[in-house]
């Protein structure tokens, strides 16, 4: 005999149904528009914008769009804005990741005439993003060197999910206690397959391998 006299819901549960429902519009919105989606995730401070804008610039024969998505404010929208991309700010308000009814959305904002890239610079956040699939067809992750080689750790199921990871601001690894290899090695139990870059999208260190990375998954998958 139950004690409760009440009903309990699973309300995450709810969530995530509808979550992957709408996962599936956005990639057949995708199919139809000729979109490849991106799913860029990191930390506040990891270095997405700065990436993406070396991205935009190594990318330039090719279309594309961003999806800003913040809790408030514009001012990354305006920096891709300047490298050339197209932009659509997306205000969460106050929640902490993109799920795949606001990315469709957000893609629609495009127009009938989309770029024929978009990368969502999703929420800065470890931990919600990794849990809502967007519709994207990679999942892109940058992990700065200051954070340090310990987060595959402390952030699981983040390093699970993702299918290339940036190490961003290489260019500071004398100053802080960040060890390659350990952090391989914290990594791979999680994740077996995800190529790693260490890049400094400051200096543009390490580009020239990731671009080519890059560009093949671009060519094989659109």
């Amino acid at each position: 005999m139950s004690l409760t006299p009440f009903d309990t819901i699973d309300v995450r549960a709810g969530l995530e149904e509808e979550n992957d429902r709408f996962s599936l519009t956005v990639r057949a919105y995708c199919r139809e528009k000729k979109i490849l989606l991106i799913n860029l995730m990191a930390s506040p401070g990891a270095g997405k914008t700065t990436v993406l804008c070396r991205l935009i610039d190594g990318l330039k024969d090719k279309r594309i769009g961003v999806l800003e998505a913040d809790v408030d404010a514009d001012v990354d929208a305006v920096t891709v804005t300047e490298h050339g991309a197209k932009a659509v700010q997306l205000h969460t308000g106050g929640s902490c990741h993109m799920d795949a009814k606001m990315t469709l959305a957000g893609l629609k904002a495009f127009g009938d005439d989309p770029p024929e890239i978009v990368i969502l610079e999703n929420v800065g956040n470890l931990v919600c993003p990794a849990e809502f699939d967007v519709g994207a067809s990679l999942k892109l992750m940058i992990l700065s060197v200051p954070e340090g080689d310990d987060k595959p750790l402390k952030y699981p199921l983040m390093f699970t999910v993702s299918e290339c990871i940036l190490v961003n601001k290489i260019d500071t690894a004398p100053i802080f206690d960040f060890d390659m290899q350990r952090f391989e090695k914290n990594l791979r139990p999680l994740n077996q397959t995800a190529p790693i870059f260490p890049v400094s999208g400051k200096t543009g260190a390490g580009f020239d391998d990731f671009l080519p990375w890059f560009r093949r998954f671009i060519d094989e998958n659109h």
